[in-house]
Formats: structure tokens, C-alpha cells, sequence
């Protein structure tokens, strides 16, 4: 399929203010007819290609969004486009839930053969990252028939209320809507920048896991929630909305020893993780665990709204009616999700991640020598983050520099997303090159420059 010339662009092109005037009027539309949500920049995007975004008034950026990491084989990929297209000629929509087709048992299978694990899985496939947590809840619950649950302190796993429940990165999300499910505990994550048992923020790692473990296992069980209550822990491999925590290499071993010790699931959360995005195709092949419970989406299917939990065969609900939805493995999504895992392994993206996100990685720490303002550099792949602080001795989060970095970054052209207290996180399509990350570093240099 040819592709239009006005799609192959060469590089950040600011040509108007910001916002133009075109994206102003549409702002004001969105205010008029749009229910509030989490807006973060004023951009109005028209079309895209690979990394970059153009808007409504023809400024283009180089986007480290991927909206967020959702397009991690870039934006309209040739051949997910013309597969999505030849299935729009056939067939839009028809139940997956109640009927049968071809390109749901595909998909399904495309999945479980990438994520981790040498047991046998099946697939629920669902139409967002929320949306998979709450089947997975379910899941859980319908198998052991146990109630209750352990999440993390900073954990993102949705807005729903089930899912919300489980969430524990920013008070907004949960303000004016208690209840939520009842039966959620949440204890520490591992943070080894900002540990949080203590005030230097230093700790050895394999102390660190232990004492979180310890703290699960000496107090929260010990003391008024027994563990034979719990169905699971619901985790991430790596925080996202939490502010890209890395925890020690050990913690997820040992998470995964500590529930199997009290047959209780684990849940990993890999729905801003997976597909590639951290240098290996799931994040938590880094930390050595086969989950038995995955919950997808975002790049699942390079935009096509879809997400899925991916399962041991064993927890399969008991029978037919326990759950399900009326999208979910969409036609549409589904023949995008199988083409996005074979351009991945085809381009062999996750390699581009892990070799380019080092590279990134590298100019990040160099930023740091620059600036006394950035206090931690952190994360895997290309899933990086850059923590402000107002004093590195003491790691005091400094939000404001962030948010006029955050600023500033736009202003030239470059599209990042905050994360946490007080970090900035740059999450590309797995596509992009060193020279884009070149691009991008003299955009961050130049914003915090301007910032201080």
C-alpha cells in the first residue's frame, strides 16, 4: 500500500504558536461538549507517522508518548493499517463473547505464544487496561473463591471502580468515590531511590524486598488479614503512573515464593509494560517470573482499542456466564493485534528497545552531570524517567521544575507525558532511532535550561 509523501517526516516543525489557532478553537469545543478528564498538553492531532505527530495547524512533534505506550510499533504502521483495512471489508463486528471467528482464536494464540510462561494459557480479551484488571479480579476470585487482595502503595490499575480499588498512585483518582470494592490491602513497594522505611531514601536491595516481604508477612498477615483470605497480589513489574519505579531484580522472585507459599495468584499488571516496551517482550521476564495472571492492553494492538488477561489454563472460569462483554476481541482489534506482535518480532522492535533505550538511557545520566536539579535517572528499555528534585541529598520531590520541563518540552516540539511526584517519562514507539533520541535530548536540555 503506497503511502502519502506528507507522512514522511524529517524532524520537530514548530511553524505557529502554541496552541495555533486551529487547536485553540478545538480546545474550546472539547471544553464545551467533553466531560473533564486528564488533558495534558494542548495538542490537536490530525495524522501521524512513525514517531512523530502532526497537529491541526501543521506543527509537527516528535512524539515520546506513543500515546501512552500504546503505538510501540509507531504511528500507522504500513502493514497494521492494511490489515485492519482488508478485515473492514469483511467484517466490522460480530460477538466474539457469544459467536465464533477465526481472527479471535488467532489472536488468542498469537498472545499466549509471546507472553511468558511454558505452561498452557487462554485468553479474555477485554477493551482496556481497566477493563482487563476487573476480569482479572474476577478470574480470581472465581478460582479460589477467596475475596480479598494486596496491592502496592503508588500501583496504577484503572478508574473503575473495581480497578480504582487497586490504584493507589495519586489521591485525585479515588477522591469523592469510597466506596470502592471492599477487600483491598495495600502495602509498600520496593522504591530503591525513595525507600519508603526510611528518610535517606538508601537501602541495599536484597534488603529492601525483605523488609517489604517482611512487613507483609510479619504484620498485614499476622495481624488482621489472614492470607488464606487473599485471592492475590495484584503488582506491576515496573510502576508506572507510581513514577517508573524499578524494584530490586529480587523483589518479584520472592513476591511470587511468598504466594506460593499461601496459594495465593499473582496478577502482573503489564499493560504499560509489555509488548517490548522495556526490552524484552514482557517486563517481568527481566525479574525471572512466569505469571499465571497477565493483564494487558495499550499496544496490544497499536491503538485499536483492545486488552486481554492471559491466563494458566487452571483458571478458567468454573462455567459459561461468570463474565464477559460485548467488544471484547473485536474483529478490528483482533487482526491489528496480530499483525502488531509479527511487525515486532519481523522489525525486531524489542531488540530496538533494549539497544536504543540504553543509548537514551546513557544521554539521560549525562543530563544529570549537566543539572543538579534531576536527582534519579531510572527505568528499562524505553521506558525511561527523569526524577526532579530540590535538593539531591535530600530527594525532596520538586513537581514545579517538572511541569515547566514538562512545558518546555512542548514548546520545542517534543511530546513527553509526568509520571509520579515529580518525574518526566519518556515512553517512544519502539521504532525510533538514535538520532531521534539525539533529537529529543537537545529538546530536554534546552527545556530545562529555560526551566531553571
Amino acid at each position: 500500500m503506497a503511502e502519502s509523501k506528507e507522512f514522511e517526516y524529517k524532524g520537530i516543525s514548530i511553524t505557529t504558536e502554541l496552541p495555533g489557532p486551529e487547536a485553540k478553537r478545538i480546545i474550546d469545543l472539547d471544553e464545551r461538549y467533553l466531560v473533564r478528564s486528564t488533558k495534558s498538553l494542548p495538542i490537536v492531532a490530525k495524522r501521524g507517522r512513525d514517531v512523530f505527530i502532526e497537529d491541526v495547524d501543521g506543527n509537527v512533534f516528535l512524539d515520546f508518548s506513543s500515546g501512552i505506550s500504546v503505538t510501540n510499533v509507531g504511528h500507522v504502521h504500513p502493514k497494521v493499517k492494511r490489515a485492519v483495512m482488508e478485515q473492514l471489508d469483511k467484517l466490522w463486528h460480530f460477538a466474539g463473547t457469544d459467536f465464533y471467528y477465526e481472527a479471535q482464536v488467532n489472536a488468542a494464540k498469537a498472545i499466549t505464544e509471546v507472553t511468558p510462561g511454558s505452561f498452557n494459557k487462554k485468553v479474555f480479551f477485554t477493551n482496556s487496561g481497566a477493563e482487563s484488571n476487573e476480569a482479572a479480579i474476577k478470574l480470581a476470585k472465581g478460582f479460589n473463591g477467596r475475596q480479598q487482595f494486596v496491592s502496592f502503595i503508588g500501583a496504577f490499575h484503572g478508574r473503575t471502580q473495581g480497578a480504582l480499588s487497586l490504584t493507589a498512585s495519586k489521591a485525585v483518582h479515588k477522591r469523592g468515590f469510597f466506596p470502592t470494592m471492599p477487600g483491598v490491602e495495600h502495602v509498600p513497594y520496593p522504591n530503591p531511590y525513595r525507600n519508603p522505611f526510611g528518610i535517606d531514601g538508601y537501602e541495599e536491595p536484597d534488603e529492601l524486598t525483605n523488609r517489604v516481604l517482611d512487613y507483609i508477612e510479619k504484620f498485614v498477615f499476622s495481624t488482621y488479614l489472614p492470607p488464606e483470605d487473599v485471592s492475590a497480589f495484584v503488582v506491576e513489574p515496573i510502576q508506572g503512573e507510581g513514577g517508573y519505579i524499578v524494584p530490586p531484580m529480587n523483589f518479584h522472585k520472592k513476591l511470587f515464593k511468598l504466594a506460593s507459599e499461601h496459594d495465593i495468584l499473582v496478577i502482573m499488571d503489564e499493560v504499560q509494560t509489555g509488548f517490548g516496551r522495556t526490552g524484552k517482550f514482557f517486563a517481568s521476564e527481566h525479574f525471572g517470573v512466569e505469571p499465571e495472571m497477565i493483564s494487558l492492553a495499550k499496544s496490544i494492538a497499536s491503538g485499536i482499542p483492545m486488552g486481554a488477561v492471559v491466563v494458566h489454563e487452571r483458571l478458567n472460569f468454573k462455567y459459561s456466564g461468570m463474565h464477559s462483554n460485548t467488544y471484547g476481541g473485536n474483529l478490528l482489534a483482533s487482526v491489528a493485534s496480530m499483525e502488531t506482535i509479527k511487525v515486532m518480532k519481523e522489525e525486531r522492535l524489542v531488540e530496538n528497545s533494549a539497544e536504543v533505550g540504553s543509548y537514551f538511557k546513557k544521554r539521560l545520566e549525562e543530563l544529570k552531570e549537566k543539572y543538579s536539579s534531576i536527582g534519579d535517572v531510572r527505568g528499562i528499555g524505553l521506558m525511561l524517567a527523569i526524577d526532579f528534585v530540590k535538593d539531591r541529598r535530600t530527594k525532596e520531590p520538586d513537581p514545579s521544575i517538572r511541569d515547566r520541563v514538562f512545558l518546555n518540552c512542548y514548546h520545542n516540539g517534543l511530546i513527553s507525558l509526568p509520571t509520579g511526584s515529580s518525574a518526566l517519562r519518556f515512553i517512544p514507539p519502539l521504532t525510533v532511532k538514535k538520532d531521534q533520541v539525539d533529537m529529543a535530548i537537545d529538546a530536554i536540555d534546552r527545556a530545562i535550561k529555560k526551566s531553571l
